[in-house]
């Protein structure tokens, strides 16, 4: 029963607080200047995605008055609070990039024009430019309010200019509004000049053109130009929908996300109010849609910005280690019949599981694999593996999830690619996401009294090699028999075939996963409440469910410790009555924190599990989501460790407290960053 005297931080206000320690990074000057860069493009690419997404269900329930759990009135207020937070940032990254960025640029040689007031010496070599490499691709479209107002895609930057012709010159001068998109995939987005002095000069194209527009517009003046921008509703639902129709409503609904609904309108702030008043009543932009920006958008695109001085500007990740049992053993298949083996990515090398997946592509014994598929990379090694396997005869059925956001296309692509090769490719469960990462290979055995042998793979993150460079994951390689049979049982399900069997060691939602894991909380309040220890380690990417928050302040008003750490969205509120045995840690680093680890002490016997599930309604309702448990005792150790290594990081690290604030661990400690202690730590393991 809910405890009304319980508190929650909002979803989306807690995601904002994640998204400005992404910003802070941008900072810290410690880091080199091409991994601050890095930090600021990725805190805009987030942003973009939460408006298209988050932000738009807002809209919606404005509009449409769509039930949710916030009132109408409530839901304006989260929307206004959202805007607010929002500027505010986006006035800190104008700092940081202004005020910190390019001065550190400038010191190493690297000059970004901020202005399109050109420098004698590089006149000419941007008028060429502009006249041989952009003017040919751009379209300049007039505006009249009443009767012209040409559509703006999506997530595009557009030019805004006002004009006055030339000859006339009244006295309330009537102006002429123009728009015009700038050129994204026939033209950069940096334009490289020539070096002068010993300095390296770079250009935003937008500048380029601004610096040429007089020719654009040779009957004009022109008055004003400014840098606006759309952001469209990419959300959408599927409901209803049969397996063999899915693919195709997809797709449909993909498309369509170029014409969604405005969630957000960009603009330079420096803008007179006549003309973005002009633009609004044009484009019907309402007013909780504005939100003013700097001179340039798109700023995503900072992570292409050309480093013409090269590797000394940029953060230097170690090589991934070797994992000396793998190494010693050419297949991966025999070392698993004696031992299980954890990888942790991208400390450890992604080609073990590659290599797991082909040679059970090319093994004659192999008889049939199983994956499920949520986000795979392009061109995917994964997928090429599967494909060879079922061209060598054997039988390969791959659970593809189609609603994994933005990977839609990809995913169905790479899902006709493999049915054409001769996989059987089976969709989405109605009404609910695949979210779980299994792969599963049945081989003949010489054994005659186990004439069959299973081997599996279970991960916390996807099968994709390109992520698992930058994301940090864990991932068992197991031939554990009872694990086997669950994880048969699980594509038994997927497959929609009838459910043969209980559930044994894997947690599964829809089935075992949420009274599992109450069992284990309330099992660490009878510790307590027996005077013994109640501790409790949960590492995860977001903590959402309220259902699974009140379990932990119960626990907490118990007396049981509870330590979270908590990369992104977290609606738990520290700081309280019923919340003081709680601590919530975020990690923002050079690897993208994202493994799921659960931690119960269990007077001592220690239980830990890894799985593909954050604690959010979608996760433990809406998903099909595995964890499984770690048994062998050297595996389960390790992973306690990392655990403990990452709570007393005082560098990355942050407390969040009760206002949402990212408060720094530093203190008198020897400093420890924990991605860099974790790979030092995961070396002398494998040296061992």
């Amino acid at each position: 029963m809910r405890n009304n005297h319980y508190s929650y931080f909002k979803r989306d206000i807690s995601w904002l607080s994640f998204n400005y320690r992404v910003l802070l990074e941008a900072k810290d000057e410690r880091l080199p200047v091409y991994e601050r860069i890095k930090f600021l493009s990725i805190y805009s690419s987030n942003l973009e995605e939460f408006y298209k997404i988050r932000v738009s269900g807002y809209h919606s329930s404005l509009l449409e008055s769509i039930d949710r759990d916030e009132s109408l009135e409530e839901a304006k207020k989260t929307l206004v609070e959202i805007n607010r937070e929002v500027t505010a940032q986006e006035k800190e990254y104008d700092d940081i990039f202004n005020k910190m960025i390019l001065p550190e640029l400038k010191r190493n040689g690297i000059i970004l024009y901020q202005t399109e007031k050109v420098e004698p010496f590089h006149q000419e070599y941007v008028r060429k430019y502009f006249n041989e490499e952009v003017f040919p691709y751009l379209q300049p479209m007039i505006i009249q309010k009443d009767d012209i107002h040409s559509f703006m895609q999506d997530a595009r930057i557009y030019q805004a200019i006002s004009l006055l012709k030339k000859k006339k010159k009244p006295e309330r001068p009537e102006y002429t509004y123009a728009i015009m998109k700038i050129p994204y995939t026939k033209i950069p987005r940096f334009i490289e000049l020539p070096s002068y002095e010993g300095n390296h000069y770079i250009m935003f194209i937008d500048d380029v053109i601004k610096a040429n527009m007089q020719s654009v517009f040779p009957g004009y003046v022109i008055v004003d130009c400014f840098s606006i921008k759309i952001s469209r509703d990419a959300d959408f639902s599927l409901e209803d929908e049969d397996r063999k129709d899915i693919a195709e409503e997809i797709l449909r609904k993909v498309r369509k996300r170029k014409i969604g609904a405005v969630t957000r309108f960009q603009y330079d702030n420096n803008i007179p109010d006549y003309f973005l008043r002009y633009l609004c009543e044009a484009y019907e932009i309402e007013e909780e849609e504005m939100l003013p920006s700097g001179r340039y958008l798109n700023r995503a695109d900072l992570s292409k910005l050309p480093n013409p001085v090269g590797d000394s500007l940029r953060q230097q990740l170690p090589s991934p280690l070797r994992v000396p049992e793998l190494e010693t053993n050419n297949s991966i298949l025999r070392v698993l019949r004696k031992q299980d083996v954890l990888l942790h990515f991208p400390f450890q090398s992604f080609d073990y599981l590659l290599r797991f997946l082909l040679q059970a592509a090319f093994d004659p014994k192999v008889l049939e694999i199983k994956v499920t598929q949520y986000r795979v990379a392009e061109n995917s090694a994964v997928i090429n593996s599967l494909i060879s396997a079922a061209k060598n005869g054997k039988k390969v059925t791959v659970f593809v999830e189609l609603k994994a956001r933005f990977d839609e296309m990809n995913n169905y692509l790479t899902s006709e690619l493999m049915h054409q090769a001769g996989v059987k490719v089976i969709y989405s469960l109605p009404g609910l996401k695949v979210h779980a990462k299994l792969a599963y290979i049945r081989k003949r055995s010489n054994d005659p009294t186990d004439p069959i042998k299973g081997y599996a793979y279970l991960g916390t993150g996807n099968f994709n090699e390109k992520t698992a460079r930058i994301y940090s994951d864990k991932g068992l390689l197991t031939s554990n028999k009872e694990f086997i049979k669950d994880i048969d049982e699980v594509f038994r399900v997927l497959e929609g075939k009838p459910y043969m069997h209980d559930f044994k060691h894997l947690l599964v939602t829809q089935f075992n996963m949420l009274p599992a894991i109450h069992k284990m909380i309330e099992r660490e309040i009878e510790h307590v409440k027996n005077g013994g220890i109640g501790y409790i380690i949960l590492k995860m990417n977001s903590l959402e469910d309220r259902g699974m928050i009140d379990a932990l302040y119960r626990a907490s008003e118990a007396g049981v410790k509870i330590d979270l750490i908590i990369r992104g969205i977290c609606c738990l509120v520290p700081e309280q009555p019923y919340s003081e045995n709680i601590t919530i840690t975020r990690i923002v680093d050079a690897y993208l924190e994202h493994s799921r680890v659960w931690y119960f002490f269990n007077g001592g016997e220690e239980d830990v599990y890894l799985t593909s599930a954050d604690w959010m309604q979608r996760n433990l309702h809406r998903r099909i989501e595995v964890a499984f448990p770690i048994y062998m005792e050297s595996i389960k150790r390790e992973i306690i460790d990392i655990l403990k290594i990452q709570l007393v990081d005082n560098q990355s690290a942050v407390w969040i407290d009760e206002n949402l604030h990212n408060m720094f661990k530093y203190n008198d400690q020897p400093p420890l960053r924990a991605q860099q202690a974790i790979y030092e730590y995961l070396k002398k393991s494998t040296s061992q």
